[in-house]
């Protein structure tokens, strides 16, 4: 086994999900993921906790689907004790086909994520890490060859992220005491609010509210959000390819869109719910050890140099303790991405934070 998969599941086990002796794993398997399973049950034994594993694939998943008679069940009891009962969730992406869920009805999927909302929000109710295994398809969607795709994993990953999570610590800071963000750029030009807001320093551990490996962002949750915004970042929604993303806002909802491609899967988001028009969430992304678009959101959305917004539901550790039932409720959280290139910044109250991609306090700002 390639050490750096060892030292991929010593970092999951151990700075992101925190686990300890006695805590009550569930670890959700891609099909594609097995050898990061073995390593991470190694870790998980030697930390004396137990496990249960759970398999998940999108082919399964998408046969399910299609031969569904559209009326779920709504949170069934046995799922639902399952996540309310863990401790920890650690979820392995990675499978053989990225759009296995392509020619399944929107209307059906849509369905389902409004039927399992109750098991979602008791699953996000752990301390769950979501973390992806570099496989074959994942390669082949980033357009790399397989052995280039794990070099540009493992260096997303395996980070010194006490250091990266010092840095972070500037510009939560920023966000923490400001009231309101404005994005301006090529096609853009956005405010949002931020007042009583909690921003999040995801440095890739629960310790800090974040649940990606990799991360390296900062989050929080906008509101009222006037104007337009542009994501030139390509990707994958519900199994389709959009680009060129744009969504008008008025008094915080979407109130016009477009796209250059895939104009109809944005729509299907947009109708899930009355939330999904409305933002949960603007990340501003901070790892430089992403340096690519891979069509991931896993990476993409924590590229340096890039900002995102998603519709939808926004995570309750944007809150102050107490407020958490006044963030957007959706059955969807969907990140739309954009470059921060020559032109474009980002303004708290007023001042510049980050001009061109560069942050204030990094060389090269201007």
């Amino acid at each position: 086994m390639d050490q750096r998969i060892r030292n991929h599941a010593a970092t999951l086990v151990h700075w992101s999900g925190r686990v300890h002796r006695g805590d009550d794993v569930v670890l959700r398997v891609s099909e594609g993921t097995h050898d990061l399973a073995v390593a991470v049950a190694e870790e998980v034994g030697g930390r004396g906790a137990n496990l249960l594993s759970v398999y998940g694939s999108d082919e399964v998943e998408r046969a399910y689907l299609r031969a569904h008679d559209d009326d779920f069940e709504t949170d069934p009891e046995y799922e639902l004790a399952l996540y309310e009962n863990a401790d920890i969730v650690l979820s392995l992406g990675g499978g053989r086909n990225t759009t296995a869920l392509a020619d399944v009805a929107a209307d059906r999927r849509q369905a389902a994520a409004r039927a399992h909302e109750g098991i979602r929000e008791a699953r996000l109710d752990t301390d769950w890490v979501s973390t992806v295994h570099p496989t074959r398809s994942l390669a082949q969607q980033a357009g790399m060859a397989y052995e280039e795709y794990r070099d540009f994993v493992y260096d997303a990953v395996l980070r010194d992220w006490q250091s990266l999570a010092e840095e972070m610590a500037r510009l939560k800071e920023i966000l923490d005491e400001g009231s309101e963000v404005r994005l301006v750029g090529e096609g853009t030009d956005i405010t949002m609010s931020i007042a009583d807001r909690v921003a999040v320093n995801s440095a890739a551990s629960v310790d800090y509210d974040s649940h990606n490996l990799p991360s390296g962002e900062v989050f929080t949750a906008p509101a009222d959000a006037d104007g337009t915004v542009t994501f030139d970042v390509p990707m994958t929604v519900n199994g389709r390819r959009v680009r060129d993303v744009s969504l008008t806002f008025e008094d915080g909802t979407v109130v016009d869109y477009g796209a250059a491609q895939g104009e109809a899967a944005i729509e299907e988001v947009l109708d899930t719910d009355a939330g999904a028009r409305r933002l949960g969430e603007l990340g501003v992304g901070m790892n430089r050890g992403i340096d690519r678009v891979t069509d991931n959101i896993l990476f993409d959305e924590k590229m340096g140099g890039t900002v995102h917004l998603a519709l939808g539901r926004a995570y309750a550790a944007n809150f102050p303790a107490g407020h958490e039932d006044e963030r957007n409720e959706s059955a969807v959280h969907v990140d739309l991405i954009r470059h921060m290139g020559e032109g474009s910044r980002l303004t708290v109250d007023g001042e510049v934070v980050q001009r061109g991609g560069t942050f204030r306090w990094e060389d090269g700002f201007e």
